[in-house]
């Protein structure tokens, strides 16, 4: 069996998001890109995730991973109002190929930030999931 690997519970978050007419991208946003009052956008920051023992056998199939997700808007109420979107967008298990996962746990998040080094100022609204999943 193979060790469980980030990208294919990056892509469920994803598709969760967009499924829920979210405008998503990972690592940052693409140069150029900025939020306007019709399209805020959700960027995903994931960290490697870990394959973690499932017996004594030191079998290390199961899968831990935490995600950033930093909603991006003009407005802090616009910020808030995706971070919601996302937040019930994230209340289900995940489909992940071969996978059986969790809901995303919550973890934590920060308060509403206001980015004055861009033109116009943006605003952030920033919460981190745990990622969790077991083969089936």
């Amino acid at each position: 069996m193979t060790a469980p690997a980030v990208l294919p519970h990056v892509d469920a978050v994803e598709a969760a998001l967009t499924g829920a007419s979210l405008t998503v991208y990972t690592g940052g946003a693409p140069a150029g890109v900025k939020p306007t009052a019709t399209t805020p956008y959700v960027v995903l920051y994931p960290d490697p995730g870990r394959a973690e023992t499932a017996s004594l056998a030191d079998d290390r199939v199961n899968f831990s991973g935490v995600v950033q997700l930093t909603c991006v808007a003009l407005t802090a109420a616009q910020a808030m109002s995706v971070s919601d979107r996302a937040m019930a967008a994230l209340t289900t298990v995940l489909t992940v190929e071969g996978r059986t996962s969790w809901k995303p746990e919550p973890l934590d998040g920060q308060p509403v930030q206001r980015d004055d080094d861009v033109v116009p100022p943006n605003y952030y609204a920033v919460a981190r999931y745990r990622l969790r999943s077991v083969p089936q």
